[in-house]
């Protein structure tokens, strides 16, 4: 069997075969749901998600319209803005009691979600530029750090792709799979890279909703991007991209 071959079985294999085995099976308590908080970590409250900030309603349009936006104006985002597009992508819709499932705006396996969002911010009224993380159980960002040389360490660790360092905010998802592998155990590999492409396209559309352009970034390299937001690479690794800002007209 060529090697091609082997990941083409991999694109075949189906959810429901393995998961006999998974630790949820076997009475392992649940991962948790989202990442934990310092008591001494900066936070930053989001506003309230508003509807009022659609241009489009129309569905239809929203997807006709939908394209890889590359070229950004130096136009910022303004937070309702930003908050809006964590709604769409990571917002939260339901918590089960027991803390075991969480169901979101974005379809996932399992209601398993094996993603956080992390926030390169470059240009968006009334929050200094840097490295955040959202913590959507609380609609809030944290403050993980800021890097000087971020737009040149950008465009090095996605092969000279400028234009993303140019994007008034950079959408980076990590993925946690033992979130997933909980629940399907081998077979959750699959289903994460799914729903990363749920996540992604929820993105697009929520941009063209609002007047805003993204592109979906799968080019860059692995080990430094996960250094950069100083991941361990194993357990929570980079897995997605996507700049965000206005358009140049």
């Amino acid at each position: 069997m060529s090697e091609v071959s082997i990941y083409r079985d991999f694109l075949k294999s189906n959810i429901g075969l393995t998961d006999n085995i998974s630790d949820r099976k076997k009475k392992i308590p649940h991962p948790q749901l989202q990442k934990n908080i310092d008591k001494s970590d900066i936070i930053i409250n989001l506003p309230s998600v508003s509807e009022l900030l659609i241009k489009d309603r129309d569905i239809y349009n929203c997807i006709k319209k939908r394209r890889s936006r590359r070229m950004f104006s130096a136009e910022s985002l303004s937070v309702e803005e930003l908050t809006y597009l964590l709604w769409a992508t990571q917002g939260v819709e339901k918590v089960l009691p027991d803390n075991s499932r969480i169901y979101r705006t974005v379809p996932s396996a399992g209601g398993r979600h094996p993603f956080e969002t992390y926030l390169i911010i470059n240009n968006v009224d009334g929050i200094e530029k840097g490295i955040y993380r959202f913590l959507s159980l609380t609609n809030q960002l944290i403050f993980l750090f800021y890097d000087e040389d971020y737009v040149e360490k950008l465009n090095k660790y996605t092969f000279g792709q400028k234009f993303i360092g140019q994007g008034s905010v950079v959408f980076v998802w990590s993925c946690i799979p033992y979130r997933s592998e909980w629940e399907y155990n081998i077979s959750a590999h699959k289903a994460i890279l799914l729903d990363a492409g749920h996540m992604c396209q929820n993105l697009y559309l929520a941009c063209e909703s609002i007047g805003l352009g993204t592109c979906a970034i799968a080019s860059y390299m692995q080990k430094e991007m996960d250094k950069f937001l100083k991941l361990d690479g194993d357990e929570e690794f980079v897995i997605y991209l996507a700049p965000v800002g206005k358009c140049k007209k």
